[in-house]
């Protein structure tokens, strides 16, 4: 592949306030290829991809195609230029059919219809609601949607993450052919073996900027992972306070997966959270780990396998459900848990105020010193306490979690809490979660920074195509290892405690 590139991308940078999604990034598509775009959870590949394709405008660069510089502004510019996205999530109208779902994109039909069949969904029928088609065929329908308009470069955003194997041989077949007819396509996915099948080169991104061009050859896995961590692929080992007596694995069982099913995301999970450890979960983005936390709190039914609390299995219908086992959810985004408007008071109080009743007026003489306790053990800044809004990001996560410290939740479900927030709460979160597990009570923790497991957890838990692909101790649980792992990557070492052995193994499916 030689001559103008088809899309050029130079010196692009975004800016969301003082974040920067992207500081510095370029990338380069030759004619006939399949180009990745790789690099870890935050990169800013999504960022690139939208930029490119008009969703959001960027702050600074230039964009050629073709050797033309495009101004691209929005959706229908970007298909203009050729450039057509098929993005992670279903871009469909859920409450519009999907022939009036391809009439609001202007997409013709026949080509259409072709490209859905030839992707092995022969049997649509085009006046199905969207809402009532299943999200792998949805993804299938935007695939089949791009195609029909022919363009240039197309940009597949985890194309394949959420399908099965027939369909996703089927796409990968079709990205194929595309770049034999001298088309191209940038293709983002967390799974090496479809790079390595699939695409020619490979342009890596850490921390919103270009780092590496590599040719996609034999044992080219290596150096992609090098280029993602940079320095930090060196080993660093962080130091954790054990608590006097702790015998490692000791801890009883307080919550058993057992081949946990939810959806087409989640496949087959297994693990065991004990009394006294704080777990970390570790996956890329799409694996299955926001279903997994899900179905545990309740949110979701899983498909199959169990779930036991304290060696009985249960069932969850409804988030009160997990509660009342003891169970909370701490979620990453603070307003999906936070009554915004409402007092530091009223918010911790939420969801236990109903056991000082006593068929009367709430005991708010109790309810104050609980609730006063809480406070004063996460340290959270009052000042502004009238409305839960008006604090620090870092204060409204420390009100979530009081809020279960103050119930006296036996098990905690993090799921990213320090997301957002400065380094000085995380270092207060992280000295919580640890006193918590010195006290006996069980953390399940999801991160998305990885030098976080380490700082924080007893083991890593890492899911990779919704399964359970290693489980680590904290001691060889560093970046280099853990993105190895994510990425389905097997050890460096064979000396290495492994997934079948040890004391935190991954258990055995029961019969």
């Amino acid at each position: 592949m030689t001559g103008q590139p088809l899309l050029e991308a130079t010196g692009v940078a975004k800016r969301y306030g003082a974040v920067a999604a992207l500081k510095n990034a370029s990338l380069t598509v030759l004619p006939g290829e399949v180009h990745a775009l790789m690099g870890a959870n935050g990169a800013g590949k999504s960022t690139l991809v939208k930029i490119l394709t008009g969703a959001i405008s960027s702050n600074a660069g230039r964009i050629l195609v073709r050797g033309q510089e495009r101004d691209i502004r929005s959706p229908a510019k970007a298909r203009l230029a050729g450039l057509v996205p098929v993005y992670q999530e279903p871009s469909l109208i859920p409450d519009l059919d999907v022939l009036s779902n391809l009439r609001l994109t202007q997409t013709p039909v026949e080509p259409f219809r072709e490209w859905i069949r030839e992707l092995g969904v022969p049997d649509l029928d085009l006046r199905d609601m969207a809402r009532d088609v299943p999200l792998a065929i949805q993804r299938v329908l935007d695939l089949a949607r791009a195609l029909a308009v022919e363009p240039d470069v197309m940009l597949l955003d985890e194309m394949t993450a959420a399908l099965p194997a027939n369909l996703a041989e089927r796409v990968l077949d079709v990205v194929k052919r595309q770049s034999q007819t001298g088309r191209s396509v940038i293709f983002i996915s967390h799974r090496f073996v479809e790079i390595a099948a699939l695409c020619d080169r490979a342009t890596v991104l850490r921390d919103g900027e270009t780092v590496g061009v590599v040719d996609i050859e034999p044992g080219i896995e290596e150096r992609i992972v090098e280029l993602m961590l940079g320095a930090k692929v060196e080993k660093k080992r962080v130091a954790r306070k054990q608590t006097e007596g702790e015998a490692e694995g000791s801890g009883k069982t307080r919550v058993a997966v057992r081949n946990l099913k939810v959806g087409t995301k989640l496949h087959d999970v297994s693990f065991d959270l004990k009394d006294g450890e704080v777990a970390g979960v570790v996956a890329l983005e799409g694996q299955g780990q926001d279903e997994l936390f899900a179905a545990l709190a309740g949110s979701i039914a899983p498909d199959g396998g169990t779930i036991e609390v304290d060696g009985k299995q249960v069932s969850f219908h409804h988030p009160v459900d997990a509660v009342e086992m003891g169970i909370a959810y701490v979620p990453g985004d603070r307003t999906e848990a936070l009554a915004m408007q409402q007092s530091v008071r009223e918010n911790i109080a939420l969801p236990f105020s109903a056991a000082f009743r006593n068929w009367g007026p709430i005991r708010m003489a109790r309810e104050g010193a609980t609730v006063q306790n809480a406070i004063e053990r996460l340290q959270i800044d009052t000042r502004a306490q009238r409305e839960v809004q008006r604090l620090s990001g870092g204060n409204q996560q420390k009100v979530t979690i009081a809020r279960w410290i103050a119930a006296d939740a036996r098990t905690l479900l993090c799921f990213d809490p320090t997301r957002g927030i400065d380094v000085g709460t995380k270092q207060e979160i992280y000295k919580l979660l640890r006193q918590l597990a010195e006290q006996g009570k069980s953390v399940l923790f999801y991160t998305s920074e990885l030098e976080e497991v380490q700082l924080v957890c007893d083991r890593a838990i890492v899911i990779f195509g919704g399964k359970v692909v290693d489980i680590l101790p904290v001691e060889i649980a560093d970046e280099a290892a853990l993105t190895r792992a994510a990425y389905g990557l097997a050890r460096e070492s064979h000396d290495e405690v492994g997934v079948l052995a040890g004391p935190h193994a991954a258990p055995e499916a029961r019969p």
